[in-house]
């Protein structure tokens, strides 16, 4: 796993003449609050269902069962909505079985021709959906590992793209109290996609014959947005109930510029309940600059989290909030509800 990572980042990572050609780019949205305030920087830290987007790893982490609903306003203003859903469950001793969706709409759109240009032929909605299968396995006290399948659809009202990528993840866990972690991930693995549909269709009309004529066109395929990342964490204990979580990660992605991300979670615990609260930074080349900057998001994360703990085993019930700067657009806001048993 390290050989291969090290291997494609050497190879891919950082490539400015490659910014922008990827597709399928809503597998870079983490569809999760808690990770996401912290810059999505818990490569090593992240533990639960969350795991399945940051590195599947940490799901090995997951104590029974957990279920999570999510909701994001993606970029702000655009108004487009961004679901998710999942479920993680224990299956065995080391073992840790999930499975999540997430689901962006557009809303509706007018439908137009070339011909009837203004509208009136009825509406459709956009739609991109991602879903995902994940397993992780714990090998010892030390070593965590896991990998997750995604299957991609994205859809108009007369085109249709479907793929398929994995992730591939492994976790270290060392000290005294386990309090620094060593985690890394790749991610978005997998074939070119293709779009296919009766949206590549053109009927013409024969004056002569009065017949119609169909030419069929040819979708190009593009690549999914890979990349690689290592990261790190460490535990400041303050107390048994008190903690901080610095974490820090670097991202190389084969369709954008590296990124490195940073991030804090401080939490502490009273008897029925916990509280934690989250920052952020993430940083990429020329996202100072706003004439020069390739991400709407401006880097800057924050967000907290509250969960009452009930019945003797203390389950959580929790909810989660996590912002994101996006620069012009606004802020994108996420909101969500964890239900954790023990």
């Amino acid at each position: 796993m390290v050989g291969v990572a090290l291997s494609y980042s050497s190879l891919f990572a950082g490539n400015e003449d490659r910014v922008g050609s990827a597709g399928a780019t809503q597998l870079l949205i983490n569809p999760w609050a808690r990770s996401t305030a912290i810059g999505d920087a818990g490569v090593a830290s992240t533990n639960g269902l969350e795991a399945t987007f940051s590195n599947i790893a940490g799901l090995a982490f997951t104590e029974k069962t957990q279920i999570k609903f999510n909701h994001a306003n993606w970029l702000g203003s655009a108004g487009v909505a961004f679901n998710s859903v999942g479920l993680a469950q224990r299956v065995s001793e080391s073992g840790v079985l999930a499975a999540s969706v997430q689901s962006m709409n557009f809303g509706d759109v007018p439908i137009t021709t070339t011909e009837i240009p203004e509208g009136g032929l009825g509406v459709f909605s956009p739609r991109l959906n991602v879903f995902n299968v994940g397993y992780a396995k714990s090998f010892s006290a030390s070593i965590s590992g896991g990998i997750n399948m995604k299957v991609i659809s994205e859809s108009i009202s007369n085109m249709k793209g479907t793929g398929i990528a994995f992730d591939a993840g492994v976790r270290y866990v060392t000290g005294e109290n386990d309090h620094i972690k060593l985690g890394i991930a790749l991610k978005n693995i997998g074939p070119v996609m293709k779009y296919k549909g009766d949206g590549f269709t053109t009927d013409y009309s024969n004056v002569t014959n009065g017949k119609f004529t169909s030419l069929d066109q040819r979708s190009g395929t593009f690549e999914l947005p890979s990349l690689l990342s290592i990261g790190t964490s460490y535990d400041f204990i303050f107390s048994e109930t008190s903690r901080l979580t610095a974490s820090g990660t670097f991202t190389a992605n084969s369709f954008q510029n590296d990124q490195y991300r940073f991030g804090a979670d401080y939490g502490f615990t009273t008897e029925k309940a916990a509280f934690n609260v989250r920052a952020g930074y993430i940083f990429e080349k020329n996202l100072l600059s706003v004439d020069n900057r390739s991400n709407a998001l401006t880097g800057l994360t924050a967000g907290f989290s509250a969960d009452a703990l009930v019945g003797k085993n203390k389950s959580a019930l929790g909810l989660e909030y996590a912002v994101r700067a996006a620069g012009i657009f606004g802020f994108v806001h996420t909101f969500g509800v964890t239900i954790s048993i023990k």
